[in-house]
């Protein structure tokens, strides 16, 4: 007889608190896919049933959730966590109970985990090529602004470091603000930048403050057609928050943006749009998101278990047709083959795609082979 017992999988994404715009959208993509699953027979007929709790933009509360799908709702995967704060969290969780968690987020790299599977990019898919544009195009002296937590310290190391290797590349300043920073948090910083004059700004300031961030700069008077804004986490949900007139010009690099032409990018934001409205801005969190529960399913139907032991074999290696373009997880590392892009922000409030790599980038998280000029598909 048929197994048709309801698979339980848990889902930790903030609805509420400081990075609550950009994990919704994840929340959306995840739930889309799930529903996708759902809707063709499941995973060989068993009904895929998310079990959500809402972190609040928490690390502490991440946590408690993790325990409590792992030890009340008896979940074997969880999708969730953008802020790498809140994925150092859950990591010992899933590691002491040996369930398996999605990361859907870009994060900093530098980290190895048997009980995750890392769908975000990469420094090597982001960081590598954002530092070879910027600097190739504008000059490498760099301006460094970030949020106050793991995440930006890390990948404003690794941006200093690419920069260095650029001739007359250098650092004028190095600056932090807290995760709930308003306009008034960036005033001072403004000022300095105005002052030292960068080639470019990268910015690693997340959530919700990002548009604080882009509308100091505005009202400062500056001209991103020769001193731009740089960065890895300021997606359409951001640009939406601060509006078109505030973020044209500026660049961001990822895997995914929604103004890809493909017809597979869009048959699925059509399809999205008919179930979710305007509930969310689609992003390359949300891509990440949506296709890694497809990465999922695909690997259970095969091994029969979310039993993390029995599906791991299964899952790594396993590739999908996703909106940025083929995927696949890369057994050696965890972590997923994606398509890097660079994108401008138009007047519309979308991506002109200003760059993009010819083929699927393989992860290099620990940059053990890359570095600026050398970071062609391998």
């Amino acid at each position: 007889m048929a197994d048709t017992e309801v698979i339980k999988v848990g889902v930790l994404f903030s609805q509420t608190g400081v990075t609550s715009a950009i994990e919704s959208s994840q929340l959306c993509g995840t739930l889309f896919a799930i529903r996708e699953i759902n809707g063709s027979g499941g995973i060989a007929g068993r009904e895929l049933v998310p079990i959500s709790y809402d972190p609040g933009s928490d690390p502490v509360k991440y946590r408690k959730f993790a325990e409590q799908l792992i030890l009340t709702d008896d979940v074997q995967v969880i999708f969730g966590c953008y802020m790498s704060s809140a994925r150092k969290a859950v990591l010992p969780v899933v590691e002491r109970w040996n369930r398996l968690l999605f990361y859907a987020t870009l994060y900093e790299g530098f980290e190895y985990s048997e009980n995750v599977i890392y769908t975000g990019a990469a420094p090597n898919q982001n960081s590598v090529q954002l530092a070879d544009f910027m600097t190739s195009n504008f000059g490498a002296r760099v301006y460094l602004v970030g949020s106050n937590y793991i995440y930006p310290y890390e990948s404003n190391r690794i941006m200093s470091d690419l920069v260095s290797q650029y001739r007359g590349g250098s650092k004028l300043g190095e600056r932090y603000v807290r995760l709930d920073a308003t306009e008034h948090d960036f005033e001072e910083i403004v000022k300095e930048i105005g002052s030292t004059r960068p080639d470019f700004i990268f910015s690693t300031v997340v959530g919700n403050a990002t548009q604080h961030f882009y509308r100091a700069y505005a009202h400062a008077g500056f001209d991103p057609a020769s001193m731009p804004i740089a960065s890895l986490t300021t997606s359409e949900v951001e640009v939406a928050q601060m509006g078109a007139d505030i973020a044209a010009g500026h660049f961001t690099a990822a895997p995914y943006f929604s103004s890809i032409t493909s017809s597979t990018n869009q048959a699925c934001l059509e399809k999205f749009g008919r179930v979710f409205d305007s509930q969310t801005t689609p992003n390359a969190s949300w891509e990440a998101a949506y296709f890694q529960v497809h990465l999922f399913a695909q690997a259970m139907l095969t091994a029969g278990s979310a039993d993390i032991e029995t599906l791991m074999p299964a899952l790594l290696g396993t590739e999908f047709d996703a909106p940025q373009g083929r995927v696949s997880i890369d057994p050696s590392t965890h972590h997923t083959n994606l398509n890097p892009r660079i994108g401008r922000v138009n007047r519309e409030g979308q991506f002109d795609v200003v760059w993009e790599a010819p083929a699927p980038i393989r992860p290099d998280p620990y940059l053990v082979t890359h570095r600026l000029g050398d970071w062609m598909v391998r």
